[in-house]
């Protein structure tokens, strides 16, 4: 597989994807206009554009800080060799560059005030591991993947097809954040060992072990819980169905984890929450889709 292609960390790009097929459907049957398809694709790209682009940051800064020379997970490009941190600096940069200046476009069509959004969230990416005190490092990690890959990537959205907020996206926003949380967490109770050795505190480092595989299922249970509370609220039945997601397709890697998998046993894990994420998603988007 070719290196960029690693480096980008495919497992994880569910988490761009979600919420903006959710914010869409969420948007269905809201605007007598309809859906501006050309919005949703440059959300779309904005969104992995970010997600690439933090991910290729999080390789350069634990690379160059020397956090990533014993790994458990999949290989990282800085710290095993196969790319020099110019490079992978570089990349970060460019994915960042392609965000900005897509999400420039969306911010002019949209709402110029989307243009301080998209610098934090590109300021999210970078200090995520970068920088002299790294947000990811004291454990803040999950509280800003909620922030901007379930709240605002998911509400936001739904502002730029219709320009306003609505209270369907805002709480849709919230599983879809849930489940952006979980993969994070999966990934650094696989990394505690090698975390508490290079000083990293992570949440999972803080908490512990068996506190972060509770959490962990509780993120995926809840995610599920939180749909079907919102569908029975809002009386639109066909958002249940986003339900399956977690509360099915989530069952093995929450058994996993329940039974104790660690290292490169928790590295299926991973990918098996990347599932859950784009399933629920799917069903999610569809639900909302059909029942507006």
């Amino acid at each position: 597989m070719n290196r960029w292609i690693i480096g980008a960390r495919p497992r994880t790009l569910p988490a761009a994807v979600v919420p903006v097929a959710v914010g869409t459907g969420a948007a269905v049957g809201q605007s007598p206009s309809g859906i501006i398809w050309w919005r949703v694709a440059a959300a779309g790209v904005v969104a992995l554009a970010l997600q690439i682009g933090t991910n290729y940051a999080n390789d350069y800064s634990d690379g160059v800080k020397g956090t990533d020379s014993q790994r458990v997970g999949p290989v990282r490009l800085v710290a095993s060799g196969l790319a020099s941190a110019k490079a992978v600096k570089g990349a970060a940069f460019g994915a960042f560059g392609i965000a900005a200046i897509v999400g420039l476009a969306l911010a002019l069509a949209a709402g110029p005030w989307l243009i301080l959004v998209g610098a934090a969230a590109i300021a999210a990416g970078w200090f995520y591991t970068g920088g002299p005190r790294p947000y990811g490092y004291a454990g803040f990690g999950e509280l800003f993947v909620f922030v901007f890959f379930g709240l605002v990537a998911t509400a936001g959205t739904t502002y730029v097809l219709l320009e306003r907020f609505t209270g369907l996206a805002l709480a849709v926003s919230v599983p879809v954040g849930f489940l952006a949380c979980a993969l994070l967490v999966v990934n650094n109770l696989r990394d505690i060992p090698t975390d508490t050795q290079a000083g990293k505190r992570t949440l999972a480092v803080r908490i512990g072990d068996g506190a972060t595989r509770l959490l962990y299922v509780c993120l995926i249970g809840g995610a599920g819980v939180l749909i079907l509370v919102i569908a029975l609220v809002t009386g639109r039945q066909g958002i249940a169905t986003g339900a399956m997601g977690p509360l099915i397709v989530g069952m093995p890697p929450q058994q996993a984890v329940m039974r104790q998998a660690k290292g490169r046993d928790l590295i299926p894990v991973l990918g098996g929450t990347g599932k859950v994420q784009l399933a629920t998603g799917l069903l999610l988007t569809l639900g909302l889709a059909f029942s507006a």
